[in-house]
């Protein structure tokens, strides 16, 4: 079975983009995993338990992300997942662990050829070990 991974935060274009990866998920018969990056550093050592909390509100987005995403697609197998660090590096890891297809990310901050190259988008075209669809998402 396929996989294609889709990137999520907390904005409008990544849950628009995490639709859009659900309908491509039912068009291809493939599975679907919804990926959150988190932080791993803190600004100051002593505050170390930011670290469990930030992996806790990625993993409370995916939960959220899914339980939506499921609700619109039954017939999807919809899997959340918590990635470390950068957003672009955590996309390409959880894709090449789970042997993605394909990665969804949305079109966010990617107007112009300079803010493309420093985008997450941008980052995972670079990065990823499989193709990447950037979805449409912002007007």
């Amino acid at each position: 079975m396929s996989v294609i991974v889709v990137g999520v935060d907390e904005t409008d274009t990544a849950a628009a983009a995490a639709l859009t990866a659900a309908e491509l998920a039912g068009a291809l018969g493939a599975d679907l995993l919804v990926v959150s990056a988190f932080p791993t550093t803190t600004p100051d050592r002593t505050m170390s338990v930011e670290a469990p909390t930030a992996r806790d509100a990625a993993e409370q987005l995916t939960r959220r992300v899914v339980a939506t995403l499921s609700s619109a697609h039954p017939e999807l197998r919809i899997e959340a997942d918590q990635e470390p660090g950068r957003p672009g590096d955590a996309l390409a890891r959880a894709a090449e662990a789970a042997g993605a297809e394909l990665v969804v990310v949305g079109n966010k901050r990617t107007q112009g050829a300079a803010r493309v190259l420093g985008s997450v988008a941008g980052d995972v075209v670079r990065k990823a070990p499989c193709d990447v669809y950037i979805a449409h998402t912002t007007g």
